[in-house]
């Protein structure tokens, strides 16, 4: 194994490094688990029955690599099984992979067997809780965090913390942390959440030139608090700022429409994807499609026989790759909001 098994927050390179390798056969093993510093035993019961189930599918397969992939698979559960647990977790196995994620959303339990890995749950962990950077401001000291899930670190080699000196009015202060702030976020892009009293977040967001992407502010006299009492209150800025990239997905689609540049369903979005240049992509959260591909990889046949070695598990999470992949991004979206379920847009 190239890997050994590293459980541990998700992160952005994490799921480009599972996305990234293509040999048959990748097992995926995605369950919904309670948050616990170990695994419940509830949860470690179901993780085996889905783990049981991975493994017959195998046996009954015969692929190349089996008996080494069920090996490793079965002590990669066993330790994912003591260690602790987010809202779901994801185990990611094949001969050059494994893989152990705790995910901060919970997913439908499952298991995918196909020449890649399932990462769809972990982009919409991303999209649902995005990496994001946090500045905490007062009149005299600024400081740094950078963000991932629930979890909150000073922002390493950022520059922070700055301190304003005794005769400083204010103002050029303000600026400095600007400029920090700016050097940073080139280099780090992210989201950006203010945190700090009424009055210094607004004198400073009049003169930031590094507020494009302001996801909110959080004001009160919350610099020196307390983590816990700060992660709630950003969690409902990031809320409500993803609530906002789902209207703006929506907004971008009937634009492009307008324009004849959308391509609506799953067939016609597959083909849309490898063919032109993808801009955005919207998908509907429950949305799965099990499905045949053609010999020259364009078109897609619905399947119900999931098993199948034929088949590919979901063409959804296909589809998400490809367009990342390509250079587009993706928004989830609730069920019901798109006439076919997915929307591609197209440059």
């Amino acid at each position: 194994m190239s890997r050994q098994p590293r459980p541990g927050v998700l992160s952005p390179a994490q799921v480009v490094a599972l996305q990234a390798p293509r040999v048959y056969p990748s097992v995926s093993v995605l369950a919904t688990t309670s948050p616990a510093p170990r695994m419940t035993g509830e949860d470690a019961r179901t993780l085996a029955r889905l783990t049981a189930y991975a493994t017959s599918r195998l046996c009954a397969e015969d692929p190349p690599g089996r008996e080494d992939v069920v090996r490793v698979l079965g002590r990669t559960v066993a330790k994912a099984a003591a260690g602790p647990t987010g809202e779901a977790i994801g185990i990611f196995v094949s001969s050059t992979t494994s893989e152990v994620v705790r995910l901060p959303i919970p997913v439908t339990d499952r298991v995918v067997i196909d020449p890649t890995f399932a990462t769809r749950d972990l982009v919409r962990s991303l999209h649902r809780t995005p990496r994001h950077v946090v500045l905490l401001l007062s009149e005299r000291e600024a400081r740094l965090l950078d963000g991932v899930g629930e979890l909150l670190t000073p922002a390493v080699g950022s520059g922070f913390p700055l301190h304003a000196p005794d005769r400083d009015s204010g103002g050029s202060f303000l600026r400095e942390v600007d400029r920090t702030l700016g050097t940073y976020l080139r280099l780090h892009p992210a989201p950006l959440v203010l945190v700090g009293a009424e009055r210094t977040v607004a004198e400073f967001r009049r003169t930031s030139r590094n507020t494009d992407r302001l996801a909110g502010t959080v004001t009160g006299a919350l610099t020196n608090a307390p983590l816990s009492r700060l992660t709630p209150r950003i969690r409902v800025v990031l809320e409500r700022y993803l609530s906002s990239r789902q209207r703006e997905a929506l907004d971008l689609l009937d634009r492009r429409r307008s324009r004849g540049r959308v391509v609506d369903g799953i067939a016609a979005a597959w083909l849309a994807a490898r063919a032109e240049r993808p801009e955005a992509l919207a998908v509907e959260e429950g949305f799965v499609f099990p499905a045949r591909l053609s010999e020259d990889g364009d078109l897609l046949t619905p399947a119900d026989d999931v098993e199948h070695p034929d088949v590919i598990d979901d063409a959804v999470d296909e589809l998400i790759e490809t367009v990342l992949s390509r250079g587009a991004w993706v928004a989830f979206v609730d069920d019901g909001t798109l006439p076919d379920r997915v929307a591609l847009a197209v440059r």
